[in-house]
């Protein structure tokens, strides 16, 4: 299971996309639609201190999702 964390670093980085792209087939992926929802929030504040534009990184967000499954928190 993601958390938020992880999501953003996913958006930020490449090790984590490069990992979830490698293994997508292979492993199932889950986040709370609760750390995706965080990571929206907190995306456009951390992309804006680096001087990077937020629609293709909140774009690159949704893209993500179909990797990862969204999951009720409770599971």
């Amino acid at each position: 299971m993601l958390d938020a964390n992880i999501l953003i670093r996913t958006v930020l980085g490449n090790r984590v996309l490069t990992l979830l792209r490698l293994y997508a087939g292979q492993v199932k992926f889950w986040a709370p639609e609760a750390a995706f929802a965080e990571a929206r929030e907190h995306l456009p504040a951390i992309l804006a201190a680096r001087g990077i534009a937020a629609d293709a990184a909140l774009e690159l967000l949704d893209l993500i999702g179909r990797i990862v499954q969204t999951v009720e928190a409770e599971t």
